[in-house]
């Protein structure tokens, strides 16, 4: 399978930023990891709070180290509380089980994940699908 790239995720990033927009939400910060969680590309919008990167980073993180989206990881913490508190210090404190995080797939692999903060959890998973849809990716 085709690893993400630099461009898709600066595509992803833009169109969850554009959604961000139309929708006249707070400003915000998104983060685009591969596979393997690491880094691809983060955008934070002016006047964004200074933990906003750090949070889309873990958000997205969240989401491609369990394969869901971070509405179920937050589903999944409410019902096995002690789960994700016995998870929370294992990667450096990387989990963060709150929506706002999607998977990326291609061709039914999981290819990285996208993250975004600044918003009400559901509204930043909204601009997210947005980003994906507009890059032609699945989560």
């Amino acid at each position: 399978m085709d690893p993400l790239t630099l461009k898709e995720a600066d595509a992803i990033v833009d169109a969850t930023l554009s959604k961000a927009r139309e929708m006249n939400l707070n400003p915000m910060c998104v983060a685009v990891v591969d596979q393997g969680g690491h880094l691809i590309c983060l955008k934070r919008e002016d006047n964004t709070p200074i933990i906003r990167p750090d949070l889309a980073i873990a958000k997205a993180w969240t989401a491609v180290a369990f394969g869901i989206s971070t509405a179920d990881m937050e589903e999944r913490a409410k019902q096995r509380p002690w789960f994700i508190g016995a998870l929370a210090d294992m990667p450096s404190g990387k989990i963060v089980p709150v929506a706002g995080a999607l998977p990326i797939r291609r061709g039914g692999a999981l290819i990285g994940a996208v993250g975004a903060t600044g918003a009400q959890a559901t509204d930043d998973e909204v601009c997210c699908r947005a980003g994906l849809e507009a890059a032609g990716l699945a989560s």
